[in-house]
């Protein structure tokens, strides 16, 4: 099968690469690229646990001062295994969506617990946060990132693309599925994309995309790229 993956490259490396091993054709189309912020110094000592919703969210953090043996959320097993490279040691990881991750809070944290500290992009897909204070929570959030559109591509690329078009293309996020819009009317690709499986996180990811013809939709989680595979 022919797979577009559509992530910044140090995101989906790996998983190209196991995914050519397993015989299928490659293609790499980055539409965002991730560019850490600055934020305000934070007194890690008033926090009793840390979520992460993002892998980037632990690259762009200084993590030094940060008690690694805190209680240390994670939105799936991408971002759980970049926490423990980064040393924290109290690790629980949800299955790939926010929805699981609060459950997952809910059961392993009570509010009399302690503080927590939500460290995410500029734009998430779900107000997590305000969502745990509702149930009683105290949380503070800092923002140490941001999604860039890119808006360059390689027209040779996109030529080459026209005449084999993917069966599986996976895009990651909102604002992914966004700037894909864009590179499918700006390059008039809409009518060709009727063979290929579009593989969305989340609804509003795929909702983004609705006006395209697809072969099908599928909603998944990050870590079950490989699964989807075998459901096609």
């Amino acid at each position: 099968m022919h797979i577009l993956f559509t992530r910044p490259l140090e995101d989906c490396h790996e998983m190209m690469i196991r995914f050519k091993s397993l015989g299928n054709e490659i293609s790499h189309l980055p539409l965002i690229s991730i560019q850490g912020i600055k934020y305000k110094s934070v007194d890690y000592s008033k926090f009793k646990g840390i979520i992460f919703t993002s892998s980037n969210a632990i690259k762009f953090l200084d993590i030094k001062s940060i008690n690694k043996k805190l209680k240390c959320f994670c939105v799936g097993s991408a971002t759980e295994k970049k926490a423990r490279d980064a040393g924290f040691q109290n690790v629980f990881a949800a299955e790939g969506n926010v929805n699981n991750l609060k459950e997952l809070i809910l059961q392993n944290f009570n509010p009399s617990d302690g503080k927590l500290i939500y460290v995410s992009g500029e734009v998430v897909s779900s107000d997590l946060d305000q969502e745990l204070i509702l149930d009683g929570y105290s949380i503070d959030r800092i923002i140490n990132y941001r999604a860039n559109e890119i808006k360059k591509y390689d027209e040779n690329f996109i030529e080459k693309l026209k005449l084999n078009m993917p069966d599986i293309t996976y895009i990651y996020s909102k604002n992914s599925a966004i700037n894909f819009l864009k590179v499918i009317k700006n390059y008039q690709l809409e009518t060709l994309w009727m063979n290929t499986n579009l593989m969305c996180v989340g609804e509003k990811t795929s909702a983004v995309l609705n006006e395209i013809k697809w072969k099908k939709i599928f909603l998944f989680n990050p870590g079950e790229e490989e699964f989807l595979l075998y459901k096609i």
